[in-house]
């Protein structure tokens, strides 16, 4: 196996969205789009080796990333809680320097997005945000692959998200203002995306509106899209969200109230019969399951984007 370089050096991770200017993002798409089609058969990431830190778990991030460096030619090494020395007190700067001087990149999955942060700082390799309590960058990439699959440029469409103001939505508020599409968020008030996020997203011109009502928000949108009510993590908030978002479910109804050529996009895992209906998700406008897929896709690209060398 190639030897990973042990010298400090400058590299780029992706912890969020605008890591990658708008233009670099939609040649990662067309990268993306490419490795989906089957158009890119090259192996960039031959004889490299992606660490994957998972202190939440996550049946699609595990998978995506370990069948995506295999097919670029690469080897992906789950760590879970048990294997790491995080758990155990060992700081994160130790973690960095360590795994920098065995592999080629890091993946990491887990709830404090400034255990992140802080990985990136003290790494020599790529830092690859496979999802935080604060975003979830890979899975909105994924999602608007599957907008651009469907719909076509994702320039001036209109996506409405349902529900939550959680780490999705925060990064469908960046993607929003970062690509040229407007957002149009119903949360139930209390539950409202970070303030940085809005704040940031307006001061470059994006359209991103906040509201309160569903029905306005999805009014002839081209995408409408979800997520569970309580995240991992805030399970023992079930009962009290679940009163919250009573009026937030994503029913036959309400996606009756989207364009006609409207998708409906959940991250998954979903829940039927709480934030979305199973005749929506299991309906003729759901993509979900091509939207599963992309998370190969995009995080192939990003993958040869930061590890392989390919140029954007």
């Amino acid at each position: 196996m190639q030897a990973p370089m042990h010298t400090e050096r400058p590299h780029r991770d992706f912890l969020n969205i605008v890591d990658f200017t708008p233009a670099e993002t939609f040649a990662l798409l067309a990268l993306a789009e490419r490795m989906r089609t089957g158009a890119y058969t090259e192996r960039p990431l031959a004889g490299k080796a992606l660490a994957m830190i998972f202190m939440k778990s996550s049946t699609r991030t595990r998978m995506s990333f370990e069948v995506g460096a295999n097919q670029l030619g690469g080897t992906a090494h789950f760590l879970s809680p048990r294997d790491v020395q995080l758990g155990r007190g060992e700081p994160i700067p130790d973690t960095a320097r360590v795994l920098s001087r065995y592999v080629d990149g890091i993946m990491i999955r887990t709830f404090a997005h400034q255990d992140v942060v802080d990985l990136a700082q003290y790494a020599s390799i790529p830092i690859i945000n496979g999802l935080t309590d604060l975003s979830h960058p890979c899975q909105v990439l994924a999602d608007v692959l599957t907008m651009q699959q469907h719909l076509g440029d994702v320039r001036g469409k209109t996506v409405a998200w349902i529900g939550d103001g959680n780490n999705m939505a925060n990064s469908w508020i960046e993607a929003a203002a970062h690509l040229g599409f407007t957002l149009r968020l119903a949360c139930p008030e209390g539950y409202d995306p970070d303030e940085s996020f809005l704040a940031d997203a307006r001061a470059k011109g994006g359209d991103v509106q906040l509201l309160r009502d569903p029905r306005e928000a999805v009014h002839q949108a081209d995408v409408v899209t979800t997520d569970v009510w309580a995240s991992m993590g805030q399970e023992e908030e079930q009962a009290k969200r679940a009163l919250a978002f009573a009026l937030y479910q994503v029913e036959a109804e309400l996606m009756a109230k989207a364009a006609k050529h409207a998708i409906f996009l959940h991250c998954l895992p979903a829940h039927r019969g709480e934030e979305v209906s199973a005749d929506v998700i299991d309906g003729p406008q759901s993509v979900v399951w091509d939207e599963a897929e992309n998370r190969l896709h995009i995080q192939k690209a990003i993958m040869a984007a930061l590890m392989g060398g390919v140029a954007l």
